[in-house]
């Protein structure tokens, strides 16, 4: 959290619970809490190759898995940072397969 800046803005895609715009520290950290909790502990993100950077924008390739007792998670994405003065202030998520990305989470 600590690479965040205080007023980050966090845009999670798709049509599930968690989709939409979350501000801030305190919004990310419930958005990311809240994806441990649905996924029964088991989400994680790993970078999946190196940063590439243009600017202020930087692109991270990611790999994110998460599995519970009814379903599975397992596909790659881009990361899409806004990076000022060393924090990030902005996130945006791309990932290879949406549909199945919200059927993981929930649809809304």
């Amino acid at each position: 959290m600590a690479q965040f800046s205080d007023d980050v803005l966090w845009h999670q895609p798709g049509a599930n619970q968690f989709s939409g715009d979350h501000h801030g520290i305190g919004g990310v950290g419930a958005l990311l809490g809240g994806m441990m909790d649905a996924s029964a502990g088991s989400f994680e993100l790993v970078v999946a190759g190196p940063a590439m950077v243009n600017g202020e924008a930087v692109a991270v390739p990611v790999r994110f898995t998460g599995n519970r007792a009814d379903a599975t998670m397992d596909m790659a994405g881009i990361d899409l940072l806004t990076v000022r003065d060393g924090k990030i202030v902005e996130v945006r998520l791309f990932s290879e397969d949406g549909h199945g990305e919200d059927l993981f989470w929930g649809l809304k």
